[in-house]
């Protein structure tokens, strides 16, 4: 383990959550079998992605997964840490400090200047500012490094989500840059991120390590160590699961990888690639023709220009396929603007037929994982207990198969006394356990006609906002007590919204019915379900008694 970053443990300095440890990439847990089998199957049911023309062969290959993108190397991968808890605590080279525009101390990591003395706020103060994406170098003063690089995150929104993908990039790229032109070796690198700024978690930490990455591959021989500093365990958890992505340590690692990167990891320096913005340039033809040469002719000094305006001269010159592109931006635009005008006519339909506005066009699978992880964030950091105690969602054992269930009481869903906000807020937070694997939904129809529902628009937005993984990993909708209006309710969802999703509802009438798909014992049923069940299915037969529980015979 390198020396520097090893002494670091045994430093004092401010313990973040009670402890401060230091790990080697080989330390950390490795994908097991079942994950990669997860990732293979999620990976072959995406149908997010279409051929770029603009890419050669052998790019393409590599973007459907036969090719590794981050291959195996054990020299880059031989100086990358993990550390939880503070950078300037490491006896490194040098420190990154995540600070604003003017390099306030109030806007820097928490605890450095107090590490640092005032002497660092005072040279902060003569360095001009620094703009977004870029990085300054100022002495460390009282810390252990003998640099502190300070750079400036940006802020994250979804509409200019690959702008603030590939500031933050830079900011990576700007201080490892700085390291090496410093003549320093070894960097501690804190999460290039604040909550002020509203940039998600789990997508920074893509950018961070995707960059270091791709600047290693580059500049190996330069730097020996590079540690990834982390504040709480959400950020070292992403890191553990991350890391080994972007730097596999063996073949199994690496095939891994394939299945479980995002779909676009950047150029050769991690940056976004933007096809609008790309430089599509063919060389002029080899072969020439040669005007027969004729004899000068005298004109006016006005009429020079006019004739080199009007001169064809230069199309011997142009190819006549020099812009003929498939699939150039103009004609993607053109065909979004189709895909969103057929969008328009069904939300027209489904308006019309009284199942509200279906809102906007369909959105990108880079704009859903946005949404979903602001609103994760967002749920994180909120107290929801008022929204709990509704008991309107709540966690259920497993259904027959081993899925997880999670029971929704529609009875309970008072729409007039509900903040619908905070009750998306709570439904992520809640189901964001169970759509990492299969699970199913079990929907409480009982008594609930009375109640005003939702529309399709509401139902439309929370699906995008749960995600694909949520469609894709979604079991089965259990419905019981199913009416003639909410069947064709799930109809216009089927024709409105998602075919694939709501494909998957079964229409269970009694509870009997439902105890052969999820067993008695797994659930806790509201007692007016039971009786309602009484009321509707009474009569001869096996019933189940809303007093007792039980099921019994009744003649």
């Amino acid at each position: 383990m390198y020396q520097a970053v090893a002494a670091a443990t045994t430093m004092g300095g401010v313990p973040t959550d009670n402890v401060d440890f230091v790990v080697t990439l080989d330390q950390i847990p490795r994908w097991t079998d079942a994950d990669s089998r997860s990732s293979l199957e999620c990976e072959n049911e995406d149908h997010s992605y279409f051929p770029d023309p603009l890419k050669s062969p052998e790019e393409e290959s590599s973007r459907n997964g036969t090719i590794s993108r981050f291959p195996v190397d054990h020299e880059i991968n031989s100086t990358i840490y993990l550390w939880r808890g503070q950078p300037w605590n490491l006896d490194v080279d040098a420190v990154v400090n995540s600070t604003n525009e003017n390099l306030e101390e109030a806007h820097s990591s928490q605890g450095l200047h107090a590490a640092a003395g005032p002497g660092l706020a005072e040279e902060c103060a003569t360095l001009g500012g620094c703009r977004t994406g870029m990085a300054k170098v100022t002495k460390a003063y009282d810390l252990p490094a003998r640099r502190v690089i300070h750079t400036v995150g940006p802020k994250y929104a979804v509409k200019y989500h690959t702008a603030a993908e590939n500031a933050l990039s830079h900011c990576y790229r700007s201080c490892l840059e700085l390291l090496i032109e410093n003549g320093l070796r070894s960097i501690a690198m804190d999460c290039i991120y604040t909550e002020a700024k509203n940039y998600p978690r789990e997508p920074a930490a893509h950018v961070a390590i995707r960059t270091v990455r791709r600047f290693l591959e580059k500049q190996k021989d330069e730097i020996i160590a590079v540690v990834f500093c982390t504040g709480t365990s959400s950020d070292t958890e992403i890191y553990k699961r991350l890391l080994p992505l972007y730097f596999p340590r063996d073949k199994h690692e690496e095939k891994v990888a394939i299945a479980k990167l995002p779909a676009d990891v950047g150029d050769e320096n991690g940056e976004t690639i933007i096809d609008e913005r790309k430089i599509r340039i063919k060389p002029l033809p080899k072969k020439t023709i040669h005007k027969p040469l004729e004899a000068p002719v005298e004109l006016p000094i006005s009429d020079v220009g006019l004739m080199q305006r009007n001169s064809s001269y230069l199309d011997t010159y142009l190819d006549p396929a020099f812009m003929s592109l498939i699939k150039d931006p103009d004609q993607r635009r053109q065909e979004q603007w189709e895909k969103t005008a057929q969008a328009q006519g069904g939300r027209n339909c489904a308006k019309m037929l009284g199942f509200g506005d279906l809102g906007g066009p369909p959105l990108s699978a880079a704009e859903e994982y946005s949404l979903h992880s602001r609103y994760l964030s967002k749920a994180n950091a909120l107290n929801l207990s008022e929204i709990a105690e509704m008991k309107i969602v709540y966690r259920g054992g497993v259904d027959s198969e081993g899925h997880p269930v999670m029971v929704i009481v529609g009875a309970h869903f008072l729409l007039r006394c509900l903040d619908l906000e905070r009750f998306v807020l709570y439904i992520v937070k809640e189901f964001e356990p169970l759509i990492q694997k299969p699970y199913s939904i079990l929907y409480l129809h009982s008594a609930a006609s009375l109640q005003t529902q939702p529309d399709l628009g509401w139902m439309r937005r929370l699906q995008q906002i749960l995600g694909r993984k949520h469609q894709r990993n979604l079991h089965a909708i259990f419905v019981l007590h199913p009416t003639f209006h909410l069947k064709a309710a799930i109809f216009a969802l089927q024709m409105f919204v998602d075919n694939v999703v709501w494909k998957k509802v079964v229409y269970v009438d009694r509870l009997l019915q439902l105890f052969r798909y999820v067993p008695r014992e797994q659930l806790a049923i509201p007692d007016f379900v039971f009786q309602h069940d009484l009321e509707v299915n009474g009569g001869k037969g096996r019933v189940a008694d809303p007093r007792t529980k039980y099921v019994y015979h009744r003649r």
